[in-house]
């Protein structure tokens, strides 16, 4: 799969991301990991109702901006992450 690009906006600060989403993960890698000018970032990790949690953070990101980050990835998830909750708000 391809990578995606997500922006993130916290306060006044804009900052662009590269999503790279890993189908084939054995449950000991996480599933998606993000990547800012080229460099890994973070990662994150869907439970079992596919709500995203941090795997990694290696560079030390503060917790807001993980959150909006992972809040980007679930509502611009390709194959609809969360799917089952988009249903019920219909």
């Amino acid at each position: 799969m391809e990578n995606y690009q997500i922006t993130v906006r916290k306060n006044k600060e804009v900052r662009n991301f590269e999503v790279g989403e890993y189908l084939h993960h054995d449950g000991e890698n996480c599933k998606f990991k993000v990547f800012e000018d080229g460099k890994f970032v973070a990662s994150f990790e869907p439970d079992e109702h596919q709500f995203l949690h941090i795997c990694q953070n290696p560079n030390g990101l503060d917790e807001a901006m993980l959150h909006l980050l992972a809040d980007q990835i679930e509502s611009h998830h390709p194959y609809g992450i969360n799917d089952n909750i988009k249903k019920i708000k219909s």
